[in-house]
């Protein structure tokens, strides 16, 4: 494997945090002895343009250095390639590397823990889920989101202030005014299900928002996608379950249901779907489990306990 290192890099994630990341991660990675090279895009489509390109040339790993958002752009760039993955968390949710065990908003330290794993060989495989749009396929390492915590996403990330997780809760308040629970129309692996609910999450991993575990089950090394369905709730009733998605124990409520499939179609009017907290378009989607699709840099995944 070579040597030569790409970071790719989100100098705006976390409010600045992406530029002041780049200096201590390279600096991490040339004392291991790694060549190490910056990418930083015109724009998004520019800055994928670059990665695949690294990609094509070589490069030893991808190393995303920013949020959610560069880690999903990155993903477009090693899925099925064999290239390694390595994330460097510097964004606001950070909720990729939180559920693989890596540090967050520690350049330093993240940086040093890719270049152990890149010098022991021990990138490991991971799943990734992988969205049908009419302009090709899009990989997702998080959760998709559908309904009310799709509409969350929009607003939160128009939403300057407050930072990290308290964006979210601001958001989730002012949707709560005007959602209304939406016909969905679900098909996992053939089988229809149709239902009136607030949301519906279809999860690789198991957080998105900072670290709200709306699919706290989900494990990116079973095969499986994890789909969490809130039903027909008033918006009492939201309040007051929403918040603990933060400790996953929303999964027992009655109005909560979980399935887990390989391939999932989700259909319902007037809903946009987001992964990685990108958008990805208007329902319907279909979404499958690529097993094994990404290599990626990061301790072994252990077991979660189950929410309480």
């Amino acid at each position: 494997m070579s040597s030569d290192i790409t970071l790719i890099v989100n100098p705006t994630a976390g409010r600045g945090r992406g530029a002041h990341a780049v200096r201590p991660a390279a600096d991490a990675l040339r004392a291991a002895g790694h060549a190490v090279r910056t990418l930083l895009g015109a724009d998004p489509a520019d800055a994928l343009r670059r990665a695949r390109e690294a990609v094509a040339d070589g490069t030893g790993a991808l190393v995303a250095v920013g949020g959610d958002g560069m880690v999903s752009l990155a993903l477009q760039a090693v899925a099925g390639t064999g290239t390694p993955l390595g994330v460097i968390a510097a964004g606001t949710g950070n909720d990729f590397a939180r559920s693989q065990g890596l540090p967050v908003r520690d350049p330093a330290a993240a940086a040093r823990l890719t270049a152990a794993l890149l010098r022991d060989g021990a990138a490991r495989a991971a799943d990734l889920g992988r969205v049908t749009t009419p302009a090709g396929p899009r990989w997702y390492g998080t959760v998709l989101a559908s309904g009310f915590d799709s509409r969350v996403n929009d607003r939160g990330n128009r939403m300057r202030l407050p930072a990290g997780r308290f964006r979210y809760d601001l958001a989730i308040l002012a949707e709560l005014a005007a959602f209304r629970p939406v016909p969905y129309r679900l098909v996992l692996d053939g089988r229809a299900v149709e239902t009136d609910a607030t949301l519906v999450a279809v999860g690789n991993g198991t957080s998105y928002g900072g670290g709200m575990r709306i699919c706290a089950g989900a494990r990116t090394d079973d095969g499986l996608l994890d789909v969490t369905v809130v039903g027909d709730v008033t918006r009492a009733t939201l309040l007051k379950v929403f918040p603990r998605v933060y400790r996953g124990t929303h999964l027992g409520h009655p109005a909560v249901t979980t399935y887990r499939a390989r391939s999932v179609t989700l259909d319902a009017p007037a809903t946009t779907g987001y992964a990685d907290g990108e958008p990805l378009g208007p329902l319907p989607l279909r979404v499958d489990c690529d097993p094994g699709a990404l290599m990626l840099l990061a301790p072994p995944q252990t077991r979660a306990k189950a929410p309480r």
